[in-house]
This record gives structure tokens, sequence and C-alpha cells, in this order.
């Protein structure tokens, strides 16, 4: 099943928002997935999985949890391109999805019992072990009720496992997880324009390394 980024490209007007136009990749040896917190008029998180070179998303208004008794509605909407993984900043105002947009985990999964992601997303049930900084182990997403024809208006279930990594303490509001994977930055700070500090693989910032060289210099 081929994807597609139509309904993502006629939904914005790449003039005004600075989010990727991006096209459909080629499946890599492994797979990312993204959660994007997003301030838009209501707060939420985008769920993303890469499948047939595109990230098929969804919307989780409550956000991911690793608590198992927790079960989170996801909505699916648009299919984005490889390179939202890496989109950090403002839509404007005015503009589809205007708000905030933060990098809130990031990492590789793997389907868990074999099965090609494309073929579970079919049946309408995707398990997969996410490997993020933040998410960690075995998750489930199940769709609700009957098939729709317009699959962007399927209700899904967003469900870890119980297993090693599950935490029935999970608190998605806690401090130290609202900052960004890929920069270090909260919300606020994306949104006030802060430098980058801290990258998601831990390196210096280009903006902190021209600082040191200059301080150096001096």
């Amino acid at each position: 099943m081929s994807r597609s980024l139509e309904q993502y490209r006629k939904k914005r007007n790449f003039t005004e928002t600075p989010e990727p136009v991006g096209r459909v990749g080629r499946a890599g040896c492994s797979r990312i997935f993204v959660v994007q917190k997003h301030e838009a008029s209501r707060r939420h998180y985008d769920f993303r999985l890469e499948i047939n070179g595109a990230l098929v998303s969804w919307a989780v208004p409550k956000g991911p949890s690793m608590n198992p008794g927790d079960k989170r509605l996801a909505v699916m909407t648009e299919d984005h391109p490889l390179e939202y993984a890496d989109f950090e900043g403002v839509i404007p105002d005015g503009q589809y999805g205007a708000g905030t947009v933060m990098v809130w985990d990031k990492g590789t999964y793997e389907t868990q019992d074999g099965i090609p992601p494309d073929e579970q997303l079919a049946r309408g049930k995707i398990d997969v072990v996410l490997h993020g900084k933040k998410l960690r182990g075995g998750f489930t997403l199940v769709r609700m009720g009957t098939r729709s024809t317009d699959r962007q208006k399927a209700n899904w279930l967003l469900v870890k496992h119980h297993d090693t990594d599950a935490d029935p303490s999970w608190d998605i509001e806690r401090t130290e997880f609202d900052r960004s994977v890929l920069t270090g930055r909260t919300p606020k700070e994306i949104e006030t324009g802060r430098p980058r500090t801290k990258s998601r693989l831990g390196r210096t910032s280009e903006s902190e390394t021209d600082a040191t060289q200059a301080k150096r210099a001096g």
C-alpha cells in the first residue's frame, strides 16, 4: 500500500508555514516513530509511525502513556512526510494547525509479531515495540468500531503493553517530560525563539558552539 501526501499538502500554504513540503521516501532498514506535542487551539500529541515512506499519524488528545491501565483515544489524521519528524517550530496564526510544535519523543520501532506495519494498519491493529527516550516497550494501536471508508475519521485506541517498561505511576505532566528530545527546549522557549540547547544525540548545538568559540577568542 503506497502512501500519499496529497491531503497534507492541500491543507497547508507553504509560503506561510515553516512546515516541510516533503516527499514520500523509501523504506529503510529501521523505521522511525515520533511524538510531537502540539500547542494548537487544543493541546494534543501527534503520534507518528513511519510506514511505506511516510509518517502515518494519529492525534492523541491526552498524550501517550506508559501506564497499561490508560487507554488513549487516537484520532487518525493525514499522512505526513518523513521530514516532519524533525520539525519543531511555530505554525503561524491563520494556518492549518496554528500553534507551537515540539518534538516530544523520537526513536525507532519494530513490529512485535513480524507482520509488516502496512499489513497491520490495513487490518486495524498495530503491535509495535518503541525504542524512544520517553516511550519504550510494547504498544498497541487498535481501530474502534467498523471500518470507515474515510480512514481519517477513524478513532483508534493507543495502549501500553504489560511489560518491564510499564509505569503505573506515569504522568505526562511531569516537568522533566516537557522538553524537546531534539533541542532541549520547552514549548514556551520554542515559541519565543530561544536557540537550541542540546541535540537529541546530546551533542552541543551550533549556537552553543559559536558562543564557546567567541568566548575563547575574546
